[in-house]
């Protein structure tokens, strides 16, 4: 996947409240939230407000980053994203995504079902409604996928069976036996028994990929929680969670995306809450996107 270079006079709007708060504002490479300092665009109070921007080109969008305000974060919520090659907003079809909400001063990561357009729209609908962004970044495929940072961690975990380390699931093999020694293993029995990565800085983490074991014992992994954050304190437990493993078929992997893909952290803790409990992991992947700053012109 790779960011789209984008001319920000192909940026429009609805209206413009002031010259502050011009259209190209949202792509102009910078993620700074203040609308003051002059990085984000801002409509009139109007019934179902609209940015635009045309990328020249069709290409198949894969995702969408937004940066919120640092104030008035709520005038986003509901807000939503489409792609296609008209600038109709009334096919389903071509509708990306809907923000629910973007904390004051953050970037949510937002993907689309692959979508192929040449126009990007982000329309509020209603009455009496303000539309304002500080950025919009737009991705497209390559054959480059985002980096699994996890391989270049250190991990830990709160026992270790034998030879079983923390270690063992992030050496980028999906090999789901424990019994040929590709996955990490705490000691049975334990209460809340967790596995935790440092990624040696922070990142936003746009999804985690988790292996389970498959010679044995799938169950096992059912109710572990994922948790991402900066924290240490608790073993990391206190950072917010970013997913509830359910369940995953015995050898196979499943896909998690934090906060719709926008969780920031240093630590990926993995935990089962509860007395009794064993944690295997054949294999932790974690996939991001540089934090607080903007994005190369490829991933």
């Amino acid at each position: 996947m790779f960011l789209l270079t984008v001319d920000s006079s192909k940026a429009s709007q609805s209206s413009e409240n002031s010259q502050l708060g011009v259209a190209g504002h949202a792509v102009d490479g910078k993620r700074d939230a203040s609308f003051q300092r002059g990085s984000c665009t801002h409509t009139e109070e109007e019934s179902d407000p609209w940015w635009r921007v045309d990328l020249e080109n069709e290409y198949t969008i894969t995702a969408v980053m937004v940066t919120n305000r640092d104030e008035h974060e709520n005038m986003l919520d509901g807000a939503e994203i489409w792609i296609g090659n008209s600038i109709e907003t009334n096919n389903i079809k071509n509708r990306c995504a809907v923000i629910s909400h973007i904390p004051k001063g953050r970037t949510i990561y937002l993907y689309c079902s692959p979508a192929k357009g040449r126009y990007v729209t982000v329309l509020l609908r209603g009455s009496k409604k303000i539309l304002s962004l500080c950025e919009v970044e737009v991705f497209s495929y390559r054959e480059r996928p985002l980096p699994n940072v996890a391989l270049q961690g250190e991990a830990t975990q709160s026992s270790t069976l034998r030879g079983a380390a923390a270690s063992k699931a992030i050496d980028g093999r999906r090999n789901s036996y424990y019994s040929d020694w590709f996955c990490s293993h705490t000691a049975e029995g334990e209460t809340d028994p967790w596995w935790r990565l440092d990624l040696r800085q922070t990142f936003v983490i746009v999804s985690i990929k988790v292996t389970n074991r498959g010679d044995c014992c799938a169950e096992r992994l059912d109710g572990a929680e994922i948790r991402v954050g900066n924290s240490l304190q608790n073993n990391g437990y206190d950072n917010p969670r970013c997913a509830t493993i359910s369940h995953i078929r015995a050898g196979k992997t499943s896909t998690y995306q934090c906060d719709g893909g926008s969780m920031e952290g240093r630590f990926v803790n993995v935990v089962i809450p509860g007395k009794s409990k064993t944690l295997t992991l054949c294999e932790v992947e974690v996939y991001t996107v540089p934090a607080g700053k903007s994005l190369p012109s490829c991933l």
